[in-house]
């Protein structure tokens, strides 16, 4: 049995195909453009990304069943008749509705909201975005008054167009601000709240449900990107965890059968990890909002040609000569949630060149993803070790020195592809079988430097100058 499993990515699409026998290959991969129209928005165009996945499943070829894997958060408006797009694909790093979540706020609603959703008002989430697209999009508004209106995360719109499915996965929709997060449907006070019709939204359905058919070819699961990563690790029991370095860096821990609701009490995110058709299995998750997206700046800026640039530095770590860089260029999320903060670089010295700060940036990178680490472990039991997967966990150094700073045992992944195999499994466990995991030890790094301890609270001297830094006066 062959399966497709289509990785919709905040930067690129790719297909993997798998099969029983235990191969597993990307066969096809496409980027899209990501646009920055004003401070603050992300976008991308949604008829881009429809052609990509077109392209990228006629790229693998015949195949028995077809598993999807979105970028999360980013969402859209789109019209239930024509099926055009009406707005553009809200990315979630858009920082837009900051200001409508800080009224919000100022209303007194936050509590409320997370007690439901599980999640903060914070702008990473769907609801305020797809409020937005209400208010600030005409078509959309005119849709909503015609009748035909669609709002949904890019899975919904992806099933819609291509398997004629109007639906989504509890797990994506866990992402969105609007679904509570005890009962896996759609709340009608979040969505009174957020402004957002709710009757607008696809049909909430568990990960293996089935999602229509793409050319006869049925869709036999769908998730959230990060979800499908833990799955795609083998992470099943509570403790087991993984972190996927892409665009932004993510942390999930496997709970349990209870949403573990006092996690946002430590900046952490409770979320909705799968439902295999018999409840929900719960996590709780951590970004670092900008990784694969920083080392992307420093090419862009010259400092580096691409990721082999990154890969070893020969000199002492940059933050025990006292240079640090905190990459907030998203701001900062977990366990902070200052989306306000920004960028700072502090140490530089005139002998230092681009090769010290690609260092400090790396390092950073490392820094805030143990924040998150910590975060977790102080909230829940992990396991002995870490798996990790993606971009910059593919250098040898960032490895051994998140190790380093967070003080766990970090193993990586040989075989990277593990939100597109996480799909291609849950796929297979939809259809009643098992497709055998890659054979794959990878490379266990270790603490080994004892400096970690201060190394962590320099960073954390620089990291506080940088909060509310935009909105500061």
């Amino acid at each position: 049995m062959r399966i497709a499993a289509i990785d919709q990515g905040t930067t690129s699409t790719r297909v993997l195909v798998a099969d029983t026998a235990g191969r597993a290959e990307v066969v096809h991969t496409l980027r899209h453009a990501v646009t920055y129209p004003q401070p603050g928005r992300v976008e991308q165009d949604a008829a881009e990304l429809l052609a990509n996945i077109r392209l990228a499943l006629a790229a693998a070829g015949p195949v028995d069943a077809i598993g999807l894997a979105n970028q999360g958060e980013s969402c859209l408006a789109w019209d239930a008749a024509s099926g055009e797009a009406l707005s553009p694909v809200i990315v979630w790093q858009d920082t837009r509705t900051g200001p409508a979540l800080a009224e919000m706020a100022r209303q007194g609603v936050a509590d409320e909201v997370a007690a439901r959703s599980g999640l903060p008002l914070d702008p990473y989430f769907s609801a305020a975005k797809l409020a937005w697209i209400i208010r600030s999009v005409p078509a959309a508004a005119a849709a909503l008054k015609a009748g035909r209106l669609r709002l949904g995360t890019t899975d919904a719109y992806f099933l819609d167009r291509l398997a004629g499915a109007f639906a989504t996965d509890r797990a994506t929709a866990s992402r969105t601000g609007l679904m509570n997060i005890a009962t896996g449907a759609w709340d009608p006070e979040l969505c009174r709240m957020f402004g957002v019709p709710i009757e607008c939204l696809p049909e909430i359905r568990a990960n293996t449900a089935g999602f229509g058919q793409i050319g006869g070819t049925p869709v036999a699961a769908a998730i959230v990107d990060q979800q499908a990563a833990l799955y795609g690790h083998g992470c099943r029991h509570p403790g087991e965890a993984k972190i996927t370095f892409g665009t932004g860096a993510f942390a999930l821990a496997v709970t349990g059968a209870t949403p573990p609701l006092t996690a946002l009490a430590a900046g952490l995110v409770p979320t909705v990890a799968w439902d295999l058709g018999d409840g929900p299995v719960y996590a709780i998750d951590g970004g670092v909002q900008d990784a694969g997206s920083a080392i992307e700046w420093a090419v862009r800026a010259g400092l580096a040609d691409d990721m082999a640039d990154f890969t070893g530095f020969a000199s002492p770590p940059a933050v025990a000569r006292g240079l640090v860089f905190v990459p907030a260029f998203s701001g900062l999320g977990c366990p902070h949630w200052d989306r306000s903060a920004s960028p700072l670089i502090l140490g530089l010295q005139p002998d230092m060149t681009r090769i010290d700060i690609r260092q400090a940036l790396l390092e950073g990178i490392a820094f805030l993803t143990a924040d998150i680490l910590a975060a977790i472990t102080a909230h829940a039991p992990l396991a002995a070790e870490i798996s990790i997967d993606g971009g910059v966990s593919r250098s040898p150094y960032f490895a051994q020195f998140l190790a380093d700073c967070s003080g766990m045992a970090i193993r990586v992944r040989g075989f990277a592809e593990r939100t597109a195999f996480g799909a291609a499994a849950l796929a297979a466990h939809a259809l009643g079988m098992d497709l055998p995991g890659p054979a794959d030890a990878g490379v266990l790094h270790t603490p080994q430097d004892d400096r970690a301890e201060a190394w962590r609270a320099t960073f954390a001297r620089a990291q506080e100058r940088c909060l509310g830094w935009r909105s500061a006066p």
